[in-house]
């Protein structure tokens, strides 16, 4: 119908049949075809002439069910090249590999054969360092016994250079996190981020599916208020600098901590830090393709809040937020009598203590058990104009700090509401004392 209504708009000449044939998505000549068996045939030659007919290249139901009992019966261990081999030469069948194959898988006979992988070629590696960082876990008997570790690695794609590296009991968003922001501390921003498609890293909603851009995590939160693009690999071949990393790393860690008489994953990082890296470096390290940086130092002083695992809460009527099975409760405010009604942000910060903001506001600071932490007037530093938390790097700071009060009569300071009096007005005495006369 859709097709009709096209035809009949170009033979009205309210549109070409050029931009007819691009409407119907059909070539020009296609679109004369249809047009010589519309006026031919009318509504029903718009429709695929094939309809309703046999395909001369179908095989007969007798010859497919002769196939599949020579199969059956005869060739069941053969292959299906072979077995197509055999219907030629000794049953006279010239039928082709395609439809055998079909057959069988359909008549579930043989195994439907795996896709054959792409070919993959191999990714040069990033001219200067810090234009891309890899970061990735693996689980494995880093203390030669039965415990499991995972090991978290920072490395740089152009010089292979290791910035972190940290056995911790699970890879997660706050060991994540921990480790972004140690290199971004120490190092400065970078370009961008390759990592696989773990849950803290994106949203997939399906597995095997790409991931959802539109849906971030805390990690992609935290980089994009960062302005560091995350990149998903789809397979491990993709990550396959990391990858190989990561089997140097389990055919000598294990050992230098044997070596070492290490078994305590305290005395592994601390191993780590101060010999294990710098040694890895200098052995496997390599030189980038171009001189230079894509490091940039960080102006910001708000990392302890970018790196914070965040979610908005509605404050309770009694003033008071749910996390979980605790209630915590807000103090009453400078700014505002009450904040019930309020949509506010609740901070876990990576040393467990919770801070509660509204806006701008530090509302509660609270530890890991749940006791009150100092003072709430504090506010954190301040970026942008009216005290909005900007990703601008270059705009000048509001102190947080306290103010002292101005030691200023009220008598000697100027008025400047417009309902002030503009003439000077008799103190209480001079009114007393005119009374009593």
């Amino acid at each position: 119908m859709k097709l009709q209504d096209v035809i009949l708009k170009a033979m009205a000449k309210k549109i070409s049949w050029m931009a007819a044939a691009e409407i119907a998505g059909v070539t020009d000549r296609t679109m004369r075809r249809i047009r010589q068996r519309y006026q031919e045939f009318g509504y029903n030659g718009l429709f695929d002439q094939r309809r309703g007919k046999r395909s001369v290249h179908r095989v007969p139901v007798e010859t497919a069910e002769r196939v599949l009992a020579l199969y059956q019966e005869k060739y069941f261990d053969l292959n299906v090249r072979h077995f197509c081999e055999k219907l030629r030469d000794e049953h006279a069948m010239q039928l082709s590999y395609t439809w055998v194959y079909q057959a069988l898988v359909g008549a579930d006979l043989v195994q439907q054969r795996r896709k054959r992988a792409p070919h993959r070629r191999r990714r040069p590696r990033r001219p200067l360092a810090g234009m891309l960082l890899h970061i990735d876990g693996s689980k494995h008997r880093w203390l030669n016994d039965e415990r499991w570790y995972d090991l978290i690695v920072i490395l740089d794609d152009a010089t292979s250079e290791i910035y972190y590296a940290q056995l911790v009991e699970e890879e997660s968003t706050r060991t994540v996190m921990a480790g972004l922001r140690e290199v971004i501390e120490t190092k400065g921003l970078f370009c961008a981020l390759y990592s696989d498609r773990g849950s803290h890293f994106f949203v997939t909603r399906k597995e095997g599916e790409k991931v959802d851009k539109s849906r971030l995590t805390q990690v992609g939160r935290a980089m994009k208020e960062l302005g560091i693009q995350m990149i998903a690999a789809y397979s491990p071949q993709a990550r396959g600098r990391s990858e190989r990393s990561f089997g140097t790393w389990q055919g000598r860690l294990p050992q230098e901590l044997r070596l070492g008489g290490i078994t305590t994953i305290e005395a592994a990082n601390q191993f780590l830090r101060a010999e294990y890296i710098p040694q890895f470096n200098r052995q496997f390290q390599v030189t980038a393709a171009e001189k230079g940086t894509a490091f940039r130092k960080t102006s910001r002083s708000d990392l302890n809040w970018v790196f914070t695992v965040q979610t908005e809460r509605v404050v309770a009527k009694d003033n008071t937020v749910a996390i979980g099975s605790r209630d915590w409760q807000i103090d009453k405010t400078q700014f505002r009598h009450t904040l019930a009604g309020s949509t506010v942000t609740i901070h876990e910060h990576l040393d467990g203590t919770v801070s509660i903001r509204y806006g701008p506001h530090v509302v509660g600071r609270y530890s890991s058990e749940g006791e009150k932490l100092g003072s709430t007037k504090r506010q954190p530093p301040r970026r942008g104009k009216g005290g909005s938390m900007e990703a601008g790097e270059n705009q000048k700071q509001v102190s947080t700090g306290f103010h002292t009060p101005l030691e200023i009569s009220q008598q000697t300071r100027d008025s400047h509401f417009p309902t002030a009096p503009t003439t000077s007005v008799p103190s209480k005495e001079k009114l007393r004392s005119k009374a009593a006369a």
